[in-house]
């Protein structure tokens, strides 16, 4: 199970750094184009491309702020809680967010599709949109392991 886990560290790290590449090519390409701006020359497809990068700068992130346990918890309530109804609760707010990025997920491959079959792309630089889509959704299902991990850590009394 910890080699699994380990696993999953990695392969969510490799995400998110992939995730810190896209916002340093978005900060890069937003000043280059505003500099350029000034001299009336602005970047083709700028914003197309700060657009895309977002998908990746948020979508890539998930998994490793789910880890590190960055989001936002309601602790003056689970604070009140017993150590058994905590874990109950927290158990299944983890069911209800598998399930939610598991329709995520599944809704982004169907659109993935349909972008791949219509050869949906950008308007300016014609970047075909359905490898985001994919990329995303497979962050998704990943992102529904590391509840699955969270509820192995709740339930074995490794969580808080």
């Amino acid at each position: 199970m910890e080699k699994v886990f380990n696993l999953l560290q990695k392969v969510s790290t490799v995400f998110t750094d992939i995730g810190g590449v896209a916002l340093t090519f978005m900060m890069c390409l937003t000043v280059a184009d505003v500099i350029l701006r000034c001299f009336n020359h602005p970047i083709l497809g700028a914003y197309e491309m700060v657009a895309l990068s977002l998908a990746i700068v948020i979508g890539f992130s998930v998994p490793r702020v789910s880890i590190d346990r960055g989001e936002v918890q309601m602790e003056i309530l689970l604070e009140r809680l017993s150590p058994g109804n905590r874990a109950i609760l927290n158990t299944f707010t983890r069911i209800l967010c598998i399930g939610l990025f598991v329709v995520i997920g599944y809704n982004l491959i169907l659109v993935g599709n349909e972008f791949r079959s219509n050869g949906e792309t950008s308007a300016t630089l014609q970047i075909p949109f359905f490898p985001i889509a994919y990329c995303i959704s497979v962050c998704c299902f990943l992102e529904c392991f590391v509840f699955v991990f969270d509820i192995v850590k709740i339930w074995r009394g490794q969580y808080e």
